[in-house]
């Protein structure tokens, strides 16, 4: 858990550190930039909550996060706008960590794990296209990668696959 200020960890838990591989206050102070994989999903990600943040005042998602080591993990992430006229501005985040029961298996791209992120959500490509600014045959080539990384025959495999479900 932590407390942030426009997306500057203000505070967090020795769990949290600890799942992100770092002492608890190394992490007071820096962005929450050092948890994501790549500076464009970290902006990308921004994007998305804003406008989910300025209607609910609360978010929540599965995304594949970085550890201090570099290692990539799916991540549950809920958070709360303090001040719900400030989206991003001081809010309450949890983290919990979902490696073991989804690991990462296969090498992605941000855009892959972008899409992969929504396509566990329950998204449809038309949406995820929307929400994504990118076309619908953009996201269905990127759910074809995702398949053939994946070894899935249907999207159905491929969602089981991506949230761990085996069998």
């Amino acid at each position: 858990m932590c407390i942030s200020v426009d997306r500057v960890i203000q505070s967090a838990n020795e769990a949290l550190g600890s799942m992100f591989g770092y002492p608890s206050d190394a992490l007071r102070g820096q962005s929450f930039l050092v948890l994501y994989p790549t500076l464009d999903e970290f902006l990308r990600t921004g994007d998305r909550i804003v406008p989910i943040m300025n209607a609910k005042g609360r978010y929540s998602d599965e995304r594949i996060m970085r550890r201090a080591s570099g290692e990539l993990f799916w991540c549950h992430v809920s958070g709360r706008a303090l001040d719900p006229q400030q989206a991003l501005g001081a809010g309450v985040w949890t983290f919990e960590d979902l490696s073991e029961k989804r690991p990462v298996t296969a090498e992605l791209t941000p855009r892959e794990r972008e899409i992969a992120a929504l396509l566990v959500e329950g998204k449809t490509s038309k949406v995820i296209a929307r929400e994504t600014d990118l076309s619908p045959r953009t996201v269905e080539m990127h759910r074809a990668k995702l398949m053939r990384k994946f070894s899935a025959s249907t999207s159905s495999e491929l969602v089981h696959k991506l949230m761990g479900v085996t069998g």
